[in-house]
């Protein structure tokens, strides 16, 4: 039998330890699902979620196991720039689409889970699209096709 003293004593630790686990980084969840919005490539529609803020933008798709057939991410940012991307804490394969303004595919990338090699944009740009790799390719989607959607004023 543990004396009363003990057992509260014990209790008080244990409530220590659940608090600490409870506490322990989100980052290693997956990530809730945003806001959606749909964009036309072709005959193809994609469910795009935005990643608009920072920490949505970096963020991205880490630590998801799963992802639609016809499901992304769009990445929107407020001013053009060149983009680099990585997989570090992403578990899918993706492909990502560099996209200009207009909709236009600037370039491609195929990314793999949980690597730090860097993909970048080939010019300055406010979007990217991160789809399950091999989507574009899948569909004949090279660099100059027009992607539509309120993103890209169409």
């Amino acid at each position: 039998m543990i004396p009363f003293a003990m057992t509260n004593k014990l209790l008080r630790l244990l409530g220590l330890a659940l608090a600490f686990v409870g506490s322990a980084p989100a980052q290693e969840a997956a990530q809730p699902r945003l806001a959606t919005l749909t964009l036309q490539a072709g005959m193809h529609n994609i469910r795009a979620e935005l990643a608009r803020t920072p920490m949505q933008t970096q963020t991205g798709m880490m630590f998801r196991q799963e992802m639609g057939a016809n499901e992304g991410m769009l990445f929107v940012f407020d001013q053009p720039e060149r983009r680099c991307f990585w997989m570090k804490n992403t578990l899918l394969p993706l492909s990502i689409a560099f996209i200009a303004d207009d909709g236009r595919i600037v370039n491609l990338a195929d990314m793999q889970p949980r690597s730090e090699d860097s993909h970048c944009s080939a010019q300055p740009v406010r979007f990217a699209l991160e789809m399950n790799q091999g989507w574009f390719a899948k569909r004949g989607i090279k660099p100059g096709f027009r992607l539509k959607g309120a993103p890209f004023g169409s």
